[in-house]
């Protein structure tokens, strides 16, 4: 049994381990105060020191604005992540961490990614986003789901496996899978996002009481159509729809027929569909129109938009907003603009200035890229881009000017962008 001494000596020592990690504490806390002092005293000797170019100088803008935006983000209330969801197999993996990291470059409200992916893949997908900076690594959460398909009516699981491209059609049984999911935004692997998530998110804002998702049409020009012109199957509307960008309100699509009805037009269909997924997508909203919204040809656009003619005149307004490089367009010579802006974002490291860097290379990129159609669509690829910086420039000149009192105000009500 201890004596009163050695309670003494053991309290001692608990006193003394107390007193040292407050004294680390209190040492770590003013270390990266000094730290981000010195930051800050470091852009003003640049600014002071008078730089011969004026690149130099907006660089140093420029991540002072991306400094101040990151303290004012500690001070903005939390609000509800934007879910993201991708399924990705065998040599998609590349693509698939291109279009994520063009996911998070435009926004910093949380996002999470819902990954269907092989097993062979999880541990690349686990390894290569743990390896973001943390900057980038804290606004996102992420999870990983192994590729399942139901067996259901005699429709085996291999019968979905292999239609269309591998995995493809687990697409058609996310809402069953996310159970505690309400709503998300799903992209094939060849997309990227041209400016702020957020915006294609606010979308859900414009379904009415019927809509459980949304998408773009195949064509804007009939004359070229796919679905009006050669689909032995029933699809939506005049021209049919795209599926590489698709809202979906999860909960509804729950209360609905979905999952029966996919089972059922599989079975009566799987001999006249081409295109998978799709097509079982389009002949379902053939026969529930009133459950689909339609959104506008710069949100998914594709090719097929600019490479006769340009024919997605909104983009040609405000530029394309999420670039889908069907047809694997990313990796070959057909349409060498949108290649040139793929090679843009997969060079780009993340922490590098979105003006100088990216916004630079995309332009140096498609003017060395060969002549094309749809590189003739000016301001096609970046405007969308520039827009998006000039805002962010104009928000915090805004900014800078209010009193001290209310910019503080102001950063509870605004959410920060990049």
């Amino acid at each position: 049994m201890p004596t009163r001494g050695c309670w003494k000596m053991l309290f001692k020592l608990g006193l003394t381990v107390i007193i040292l990690v407050a004294i680390y504490m209190f040492y770590a806390i003013d270390t990266e105060l000094k730290s981000t002092k010195v930051t800050e005293e470091g852009f003003s000797n640049l600014n002071n020191a008078g730089q011969d170019t004026k690149y130099a100088a907006d660089v140093v803008d420029e991540l002072k604005t991306e400094i101040k935006t990151e303290n004012e983000k500690s001070s903005v209330p939390p609000r509800e992540s934007i879910h993201l969801a991708v399924v990705a197999c065998g040599d998609r993996a590349e693509e698939t961490l291109v279009m994520l990291k063009s996911a998070v470059l435009f926004t910093y409200i949380p996002l999470t990614f819902h990954i269907f992916t092989e097993t062979s893949l999880m541990v690349h997908f686990q390894q290569q986003l743990d390896f973001w900076p943390p900057k980038y690594r804290q606004r996102i959460e992420f999870a990983l789901y192994n590729i399942t398909f139901p067996e259901h009516d005699g429709v085996k699981a291999e019968e979905w496996q292999k239609l269309f491209k591998p995995c493809a059609c687990q697409r058609l049984f996310i809402s069953d899978i996310l159970h505690h999911i309400d709503s998300l935004i799903y992209v094939d692997t060849d997309v990227l996002f041209l400016g702020p998530i957020e915006d294609i998110w606010a979308l859900f804002k414009s379904f009415n009481s019927s809509h459980m998702s949304a998408l773009a049409i195949e064509h804007e020009d009939k004359a070229i159509g796919w679905y009006n012109r050669f689909a032995r199957h029933p699809y939506y509307g005049e021209v049919g729809v795209n599926s590489g960008v698709m809202l979906m309100n999860l909960t509804r699509m729950r209360a609905s027929p979905w999952l029966q009805k996919m089972n059922a037009f599989y079975k009566e269909y799987k001999l006249k569909i081409t295109f998978g997924d799709q097509d079982l997508i389009n002949i379902y909203f053939h026969y529930h129109p009133d459950q689909l919204y339609i959104f506008s040809c710069e949100i998914n656009y594709r090719p097929d938009h600019c490479m006769y003619m340009s024919v997605c005149k909104p983009a040609e307004k405000v530029g394309a907003v999420i670039l889908h490089g069907c047809r694997r367009v990313w990796f070959e010579d057909k349409q060498p603009a949108f290649k040139a802006v793929y090679q843009a974002f997969k060079e780009h490291y993340l922490g590098g200035s979105l003006r100088y860097d990216l916004l630079a290379s995309i332009t140096k990129n498609l003017a060395a890229a060969e002549p094309s159609n749809c590189g003739k669509v000016e301001g096609l690829f970046t405007r969308r881009i520039d827009s998006h910086l000039t805002h962010i420039d104009s928000q915090q000149q805004q900014q800078q000017q209010l009193p001290m009192d209310q910019q503080q105000q102001q950063q509870h009500k605004e959410n920060p962008i990049s």
